[in-house]
């Protein structure tokens, strides 16, 4: 027997192989987040709103349809905070494997902190926004891991820009693009299922880290 198949590491579920250092990172990031929406909403919440503001809708869900193209599911939440301010609260999940061994699994989160040029919710605005997510997808030959698995986490911030159409009383349509960094931590393993662990790996990279064609709701 090859000695190097007895020191093949164990398949191990998703989200299960975050080590106690990552979990600890994971909370400090999540647990900063909270802390800067609890600030924002609280000064914002403080303030007087101007008589104009009042009739500008200050909450809205919405669902981005080129995840849902590629099984993700996704839903965010947009917040407004003054005239020209919202914040945008995007989260992504999914679970499926399909024959083969490919998947494209992954949980990620994406707060944006938004700022229109005219009004909240109508027309153009441009983002700030992080993101952190957890994945593990092999298979698939488009992104380069037609032979391979990749199971790790990813984090990062950028920049985008966006337009958004009323479409009725409610509804919305929702354009945005983003760019920026992104720091990717992964185990790399042959892509068949319990497939011999490859080592570990980890990039750095800049493109594309938002893009989206979503259909909102108005709620108030």
């Amino acid at each position: 027997m090859d000695r190097g198949a007895g020191r093949q590491k164990r398949l191990i579920p998703f989200g299960a192989n975050f080590d106690a250092m990552e979990k600890k990172r994971l909370l400090g990031i999540l647990g900063a987040a909270c802390l800067c929406v609890a600030q924002v909403c609280f000064a914002a919440g403080q303030q007087r709103p101007e008589p104009f503001d009042l009739c500008r809708p200050v909450l809205a869900v919405k669902t981005n349809a080129l995840y849902w193209a590629t099984t993700t599911c996704n839903l965010a939440l947009e917040i407004g905070l003054g005239r020209r301010t919202t914040l945008d609260l995007a989260g992504t999940y999914n679970p499926w494997t399909f024959a083969d061994n490919r998947k494209l699994r992954n949980w990620s989160v994406q707060p944006e902190l938004r700022i229109w040029t005219c009004e909240r919710f109508g027309g153009s605005f441009f983002g700030f926004h992080a993101h952190y997510a957890a994945y593990n997808a092999g298979g698939i030959g488009a992104l380069g891991m037609g032979d391979r698995r990749y199971q790790g986490c990813l984090y990062g911030a950028g920049v985008s820009y966006g337009f958004l159409w009323l479409i009725g009383k409610r509804w919305n349509l929702e354009l945005t693009l983003g760019v920026g960094y992104a720091r990717l931590e992964y185990d790399r393993y042959v892509r068949q299922k319990c497939g011999r662990f490859l080592g570990k790996g980890h990039e750095n990279y800049f493109g594309p880290t938002k893009v989206g064609i979503s259909f909102g709701f108005v709620i108030k």
